[in-house]
């Protein structure tokens, strides 16, 4: 006899993976509507799966889940946040009120997963804990434990603690590489604060990327739901093998809005690779990068390059010194694949990079002059900061870093001002903390790399186009 195929339900669903509340506040309520019987109807016999069909046990997802769920905690976070109350600082208003609130604290709730028993290393979303002063996570077990801060990387949304306990449960890291569109997938999290859900689905699609805001991206896509809280939380396989971090899903109506079966995890792979840094580095992130910069290819220019479509990241400059320079990449040059993967563009390329550890071998795939070249580059270290008195005196006081990738996702470019020196030059010059410089008399610049080489020869006058918050103006540093 062939045995029955057997068939897995699966949850269709996804929304926004962030911070929750901790509680449902009301539920829907139905109220029964009474009907005129007319003639009594046989109660319908209640149903039950049965135990097996055709002589094969009917699958279930417990025994594996049994396993997975214990490793799977929920981050609480607290942050104190000052009120600007326009009578805090009023002394008539203070005399009256003594007591008036200046700071609040705000809650939020997240997920986590256990991947290191022994050292009580816990994964988790950047975004679950960003700002935090205090962190806990609780078990599957009851008990809510203060945890250690360890690291994190913005660009990529993974951070990582520390939970100082005995006993503890860990999921096992899959190799993520090998998910294949449609293999089935469970997704482990505290959504809405309810406490820990279990949802199912299938791989939708595998490196995705181009989601506007989320940084470095080569997401595993899955229609399992990933609702608010599911942040951090564990994507397994059916063998309880971690093969992502939940961190986002997609719904044009907003995060609240319900789910629409578009979630997206942080591939395995990618998270050891990050976590195995913040351990080495001091809870920092060292990337490489080919030191150069590109510029999408328009119909006009592919034409002109003797490209059969539109597509690419075109050289248009490249940095003495550089990774790009050792392997004799030239502006000009059209890079069309990067260790095979395709380059569309200057994010895409830029995307690939930031993924990247120093020193990694890249084997590009380049066309010049309408020919085809293969080379190899060897990336190097991305300085991740500059003084502003090592560009120019006129900006004395002030250090420059790249762009979070969120804001390059966003459309930005250029740099953003990560501090400003108290009676500074620049402060003098009204620089502030947080100020994105996208342009400069200097000359050109789309990064970090290129601000600092547009000052080569320093201008006699120095203007600075920047972005606060959400006013565009310019600053003359005198």
């Amino acid at each position: 006899m062939r045995p029955l195929p057997t068939l897995l339900t699966l949850a269709l669903a996804a929304a926004f993976g962030g911070f929750a509340a901790t509680a449902i506040r009301e539920g829907l309520q139905t109220p029964a509507q009474a009907s005129p019987a007319a003639a009594a109807l046989p109660l319908p016999i209640a149903g039950a799966l049965p135990a097996s069909v055709g002589g094969q046990p009917v699958p279930s997802l417990a025994p594996m889940l049994q396993r997975v769920t214990p490793a799977v905690v929920s981050v609480h976070t607290k942050q104190t946040v000052r009120i600007r109350n326009p009578f805090a600082n009023d002394p008539f208003f203070r005399r009256m009120f003594p007591n008036i609130p200046q700071e609040r604290i705000n809650e939020s709730l997240g997920s986590g997963v256990i991947i290191d028993a022994k050292n009580g290393y816990v994964l988790t979303n950047h975004h679950v804990i960003e700002g935090a002063d205090e962190v806990s996570v609780t078990l599957a077990d009851g008990r809510t434990i203060k945890a250690d801060f360890v690291g994190s990387d913005p660009d990529t949304d993974i951070a990582l603690m520390r939970v100082p306990a005995q006993n503890l449960s860990a999921i096992s890291l899959a190799d993520s590489d090998a998910l294949r569109v449609g293999d089935f997938v469970v997704a482990v999290g505290n959504p809405f604060g309810i406490g820990q859900t279990v949802t199912s689905g299938i791989v939708s699609a595998v490196g995705r990327s181009g989601l506007r805001g989320l940084g470095y991206q080569n997401f595993i896509q899955t229609d399992a739901s990933i609702n608010p809280g599911n942040s951090g939380g564990a994507l397994v396989n059916l063998n309880g093998e971690l093969i992502g971090i939940n961190t986002a899903s997609f719904n044009p109506q907003g995060s609240m809005a319900g789910n629409i079966g578009l979630g997206f995890a942080i591939p395995a792979n990618l998270a050891r690779n990050i976590k195995d840094q913040l351990i080495a580095n001091n809870g920092v992130v060292r990337r490489g990068s080919l030191g150069l910069e590109s510029q999408d290819v328009t119909p006009q220019l592919a034409a002109g390059l003797k490209l059969g479509e539109p597509r690419g990241a075109l050289v248009s400059r490249v940095f003495a010194g550089s990774a790009a320079a050792a392997a004799g990449l030239k502006p000009g040059d059209v890079i069309l694949t990067a260790n095979g993967q395709r380059v569309d563009g200057r994010d895409a390329l830029r995307n690939f990079e930031g993924l990247q550890a120093i020193g990694s071998k890249i084997a590009l795939e380049v066309l010049r002059d309408g020919q085809p070249l293969q080379l190899s580059a060897s990336l190097r270290e991305q300085a991740k900061a500059v003084a502003g008195a090592d560009l120019d005196a006129r900006l004395g006081g002030a250090t420059f870093a790249e762009l979070p990738e969120r804001l390059r996702q966003s459309g930005f470019s250029g740099v953003v001002v990560e501090s400003v020196a108290r009676g500074s030059r620049a402060e003098k010059n009204d620089l502030r903390k947080d100020d994105v410089i996208v342009a400069a008399t200097s000359g050109q610049f789309d990064d970090l790399p290129g601000f600092r080489a547009s000052f080569t020869r320093a201008p006699a006058q120095l203007v600075l186009r920047i972005v606060r918050g959400n006013r565009r103006g310019d600053l003359q540093m005198q």
